[in-house]
């Protein structure tokens, strides 16, 4: 008997593979860094390898028809006059005018109204559109300071003073040139049509202890009513959550590497930071290590995208989170309607990422006024809204699940892990298993 070897197809370099191959040759060829938006496309740890321990006879479950499960939760009760107050714990992610359009905030204004929770400004200034439609807004504070105002300081709801991001630690931001249009330039008082790179650090800060004085001077500015929130990047979030809180925030929002940016570099977004699900247990034990968990609120952000996610970063300690890619999308980001005009930019919906272009067939990440007339602010307000309601839902029904008439009360011994990595990370038991790797059980 004789046998054929049929041939056999050539083996591709796990380390070489076809996408890095392409990215020598662009950086060979063209002797720059890539740019783009969107998060860290490579796949981590994160929220999908936690799942709960639903009740059975050990555990009691609510009934969803006749018990309450509360979502709401107060924000900045430390030190401010008048902390804030929202419906449900999940709010809407800094993202500036500039790289998004005036519609785009709009609507994000309109839909967290509806669902009564807080939008932010992101870089660049406050406009009308979402002071005017935005019932509770937090204003960030970059080391840009483009468009920093004590009159916008003293209207806004809270004050977000952002020391890192996700996507970036240790970088600042960029708005490419194409998207600087007149109104762009203006209230960031800069050159229409050039590159605004914003500063890595805070140029009146170099350490925690000038932190605390630049927090006690926002609170004069405000007479000590809005809430002090201090943003940091997925990077040390024990010793940054502790500095945070030793400063005088009123609120701690944590940002893993999962969290998306407009435009950085891919070098940047892919190999800096820590994945979400890594940061918030060491951002709780030092709250907790300082007595002020619960009292300092902890918001945490970075891929999060359903209510299972909401409930999961609650049950490791969190006190609410916030979302920004989900929120575009909800609002129409890559939509597939407009797959044809994603072909042409050489992309697909489900892909698209060159938001620093100004291209975007969304008209969600542009400032170009024919591309911005896509975007109805009243409807995509209230599909952004719909989307927090159904994500609240969801934390809702997983909390009664457990037993639990609010989902704060959701806790990390409800949980277990799917992968070694996982149970680390979030120090919850292997499934099956009471073990913690690093902490004994069996």
């Amino acid at each position: 008997m004789s046998y054929h070897n049929p041939p056999t197809k050539p083996r591709l370099s796990a380390t070489f593979d076809e996408y890095t191959m392409s990215e020598i040759r662009r950086a060979a060829a063209t002797g720059i860094y890539d740019i783009r938006g969107g998060g860290a496309k490579r796949k981590l740890p994160h929220f999908d390898d936690l799942l709960f321990l639903g009740a059975s006879i050990s555990r009691y479950p609510l009934e969803g028809y006749r018990e309450k499960c509360g979502t709401n939760v107060v924000l900045g009760s430390r030190y401010a006059k008048k902390p804030i107050e929202l419906k449900i714990p999940i709010t809407i992610a800094g993202m500036s005018f500039g790289s998004l359009s005036g519609p785009a905030k709009e609507a994000l204004g309109r839909g967290a109204t509806i669902a009564g929770t807080s939008t932010t400004t992101g870089d660049g200034g406050m406009t009308e559109e979402e002071r005017g439609h935005s019932q509770t807004l937090v204003y960030q504070y970059l080391p840009s300071r483009y468009g920093m105002n004590p009159r916008d300081l003293r209207r806004c709801d809270a004050i977000e003073i952002v020391v890192g991001q996700g996507a970036k630690p240790g970088g600042g931001g960029m708005l490419l040139g194409q998207k600087i249009s007149d109104r762009v330039a203006e209230m960031r008082t800069l050159p229409k049509g050039i590159d605004q790179r914003s500063a890595s650090r805070h140029p009146d800060w170099t350490g925690p202890d000038d932190l605390e004085i630049k927090i006690l001077e926002l609170r004069e500015i405000t007479n000590w009513e809005k809430p002090i929130y201090v943003k940091v990047g997925g990077a040390r979030p024990y010793y940054d959550t502790a500095l945070a809180v030793k400063a005088g925030a009123d609120v701690v929002v944590l940002d893993g590497m999962q969290g998306g940016t407009a435009a950085t570099q891919e070098v940047f977004i892919e190999h800096v930071g820590m994945p979400t699900l890594a940061c918030i247990r060491p951002a709780v034990q030092a709250l907790q290590d300082l007595g002020m968990h619960r009292k300092v609120q902890l918001i945490v952000s970075g891929g999060i995208r359903n209510g299972a996610d909401v409930a999961k970063a609650l049950a490791l300690g969190a006190d609410a989170v916030s979302i920004g890619t989900a929120a575009l999308i909800a609002i129409g980001e890559n939509d597939p309607r407009w797959a044809a005009e994603y072909e042409t930019l050489h992309t697909t919906a489900a892909a698209y990422d060159d938001w620093h272009e100004g291209k975007d067939p969304a008209g969600i990440t542009t400032q170009d006024p024919e591309l911005m007339k896509r975007v109805d602010p009243i409807t995509a307000g209230r599909r952004l809204a719909n989307y927090l309601k159904v994500m609240a839902l969801e934390a809702q029904t997983i909390a009664r699940a457990c037993g639990k008439n609010h989902v704060h009360n959701l806790e990390p011994e409800d949980l277990c892990a799917l992968t070694i990595e996982a149970s680390a990370m979030a120090q919850v038991p292997l499934a099956g298993t009471s073990w913690i790797p690093g902490k004994g059980g069996y």
